[in-house]
């Protein structure tokens, strides 16, 4: 009785499941409407919180079939003029994985306003923007170098939000001895007008003799105002690090890069790229003491004694 009894709870227990499965209501005959996500690429061997990093861009201007499953990431090289960005930007330009697309914020009218600063990295990023760093192998990285002064720091909550919404990642390239870059900043103005080599003013050299040619000048520094203007590109490199800090990032200064090349190994692999042997036909302009390229080197010198920024004078880059 006590089994007969079980087998008939069972059996109702079990008539109730079905009923509810096959349900009273009339039968409507119709098309399932079901929507399906597009996925044709195997998803990358990435970390969880390094997801929004992982782009797959399909640009209008050319065909990336063979590399619509190669994951891109984007960045920007926040610097500053004569911070050694140039050099920086032709290394990551040597690796046949990475675009980096030259300093576009430039021309005035692609900073504007937000808006115009917002189609600008939106073409850049969708791998729409051709330029000479454009390259026939796929690329894994895309980018460009962006002066503080232009527009970065003015719209920085409205970029900074871009950033972290688009995945893009921050390079902070500074240069640690800022009196050689205001020295540096002072010769390249003066050669903007000169333009000592046969009548072209280039900003960047590739040869010794070109080196040595521009770095015949010598420039007159306002020591009047000379702390002070130093003090001012301090605070602006502190605020840019504020700003931007909240972004994915990382910081490098240019004198590190000189001197020990396996800074460029972190930039790869914070780019996420395979790890290369990185190359520049650029040539330094400013070499040796810098009491070669100084016309009142003296009054320099006793006007930054016993400051913070004596130990500028006698550093090598």
């Amino acid at each position: 009785m006590v089994v007969l009894l079980f087998v008939m709870v069972c059996a109702v227990y079990i008539c109730s499941i079905c009923l509810k499965q096959i349900g009273v209501s009339p039968i409507n005959y119709g098309f399932l409407n079901v929507e399906v996500f597009e996925r044709p690429c195997p998803e990358p061997n990435i970390e969880p919180w390094d997801i929004p990093f992982v782009h797959y861009p399909k640009p209008k201007t050319y065909n990336r079939d063979e590399c619509s499953c190669q994951p891109v990431r984007y960045f920007a090289i926040l610097s500053m003029q004569r911070s050694g960005s140039g050099w920086f930007e032709t290394l990551l330009n040597n690796h046949t994985n990475i675009s980096s697309n030259g300093e576009i914020f430039s021309v005035k009218d692609r900073r504007a306003n937000v808006s115009t600063i917002f189609e600008t990295l939106d073409k850049v990023y969708n791998l729409d923007w051709l330029s000479s760093a454009s390259k026939n192998e796929c690329t894994s990285a895309v980018g460009f170098k962006w002066m503080l002064n232009q527009g970065l720091m003015k719209h920085h909550e409205e970029i900074v939000e871009y950033f972290k919404t688009r995945g893009v990642s921050a390079i902070f390239l500074f240069r640690r001895n800022i009196l050689r870059r205001m020295i540096s900043v002072l010769a390249n103005s003066y050669d903007r007008d000169a333009k000592l080599l046969n009548g072209t003013h280039k900003s960047h050299v590739h040869s010794p003799k070109e080196a040595e040619i521009l770095a015949g000048y010598k420039p007159m520094i306002n020591t009047t105002l000379l702390v002070t203007d130093l003090k001012q590109v301090q605070e602006i490199t502190l605020k840019a690090l504020a700003y931007f800090n909240t972004t994915r990032h990382i910081l490098i200064y240019y004198e590190d890069v000189v001197k020990n090349r396996t800074r460029l190994d972190d930039v790869q692999e914070f780019l996420k790229v395979p790890k290369r042997e990185l190359k520049s036909r650029q040539v330094k302009i400013h070499r040796g003491s810098l009491s070669q390229h100084v016309q009142n080197w003296e009054e320099v010198q006793t006007t930054l004694k016993g400051t913070l920024f004596e130990n500028f004078l006698h550093q090598d880059f």
